[in-house]
């Protein structure tokens, strides 16, 4: 029996309508860019495995530092203890975060990350004794599955059977230089009209909307606004943090910085399910007390696995290496000349580029999951490419240690796309 006769006895796959969906393609093994099926079909993974793998799949120096940490310590919990990892991870992570985020706490995947952020924001108000109920969060954000993270989330396909259980969140656009007045002047009346704890955002990038990108500059407006008004600001650089946006952070690019921010993903390289919030002293602080129902009563069984923690260093150590500056340059490059080139297309609705982020929109209208949308898929499938189009956006956001030449084959059958799709 076939691996995947044996996945279709007993398993539930994520965002997959079983009966209308095709039968998921078996992987033996990975290296680089490159997936390997078990029936010897290659696939470029242009998209990093949901941006995670992206110093490449198998790479050595990660399993490595990974393997030495199994060797030394597997794993202890992380209440009543600490060990050398998690602290030299923290201590890494400091350095290169903004400088006001000065302590971590530990999750295992960035729905959970999230979901900490969330459950902070409202308990520092309610450790002020100042009662807050309402959190604000841009349209059509994306910040995962679990119910915090769900309620501040705004895409129905995923979220529409959970509405009435969630928290209550108002919603505003993402900042544009043409829209900044009207959402800054949305923004002030929501604050006016609501207790409200934080504002949640993905910085300069929204990744399940579609790669949507806003203005900086308007952002930072918003959080100059959250910050005049005592409202905390969370960043969730989930999919953006790591070198993606053309710096570690999507927040370097920013005036100011958030009192909470969200990292996941790329944090171990795919190689372990690990996440970090991270926040600022005088948050940290609000939790210091006498009363021990003051403190952050909110735990994972894996928080700062050794082996996760080992694996993020390595990446970390790989993120500021010349070797991966340079690609990520490269890549940007290389996207920008691709943008250029097919901008003017009939197909194309739009094209961007922001860092090793390339999205466009076709011309063509299609549901988010849909027969429209399958077919696309597919096409890239059968070609030997892993692209997975958000509706009518199709992106690329490949590891860094892509090759010219699958990189080029990326963009050569989206140039099939949009000439015979």
């Amino acid at each position: 029996m076939t691996i995947q006769e044996k996945d279709n006895l007993h398993i539930w796959h994520p965002l997959t309508q079983h009966k209308t969906a095709s039968i998921p393609i078996a992987i033996a093994k990975a290296k680089g860019a490159i997936l390997y099926a078990e029936d010897g079909k290659e696939y470029i993974d242009g998209i990093a495995s949901w941006y995670t793998c992206m110093y490449g799949h198998g790479n050595e120096y990660i399993i490595n530092a990974m393997h030495e940490q199994m060797k030394q310590l597997d794993f202890v919990m992380f209440s009543g203890f600490t060990h050398k990892p998690a602290v030299e991870l923290a201590s890494s992570l400091l350095e290169i975060l903004p400088q006001n985020q000065k302590k971590v706490f530990f999750n295992d995947n960035g729905s959970t990350a999230v979901e900490a952020a969330i459950k902070m924001s409202l308990q520092y108000y309610h450790n002020k004794e100042d009662k807050r109920d309402t959190i604000i969060a841009f349209e059509n954000g994306f910040h995962g599955d679990t119910f915090g993270a769900m309620s501040v989330s705004g895409l129905s396909s995923y979220n529409g059977p959970f509405e009435e259980f969630l928290l209550n969140v108002v919603r505003i656009p993402v900042p544009q230089e043409d829209n900044l007045e009207e959402v800054c002047n949305k923004l002030e009346q929501i604050i006016e009209e609501h207790k409200c704890t934080a504002f949640i955002f993905e910085p300069l990038v929204q990744g399940a909307a579609g790669m949507k990108f806003h203005s900086a500059n308007g952002l930072n407006h918003l959080i100059e606004i959250c910050n005049k008004n005592d409202v905390l600001t969370i960043a969730d650089e989930i999919m953006t943090g790591f070198g993606k946006t053309g710096t570690n952070f999507a927040c370097d690019q920013l005036e100011y910085t958030p009192d909470i921010m969200c990292l996941s993903k790329a944090l171990t390289a795919g190689m372990f399910p690990l996440s970090i919030t991270s926040c600022t002293q005088e948050i940290f602080d609000t939790f210091l007390s006498d009363e021990v129902h003051k403190g952050f009563f909110h735990a994972h069984t894996y928080s700062a696995h050794p082996v996760g923690c080992a694996a993020a260093i390595a990446s970390i150590g790989l993120l500021k290496s010349s070797e991966i500056t340079e690609s990520r340059k490269w890549i940007e490059e290389c996207h920008q000349d691709f943008a250029k080139g097919i901008a003017g297309h009939s197909k194309v609705q739009n094209v961007r580029v922001k860092g090793v982020v390339f999205a466009l929109d076709l011309t063509i209208s299609m549901d988010r999951y849909g027969n429209l949308r399958d077919k696309l898929y597919q096409f890239f499938i059968d070609r030997g490419v892993a692209l997975r189009p958000l509706g009518n956006t199709i992106y690329i956001l490949p590891p860094y240690v892509i090759t010219e030449a699958q990189l080029q084959k990326i963009y050569d059958v989206i140039m099939e796309v949009l000439d015979h799709f």
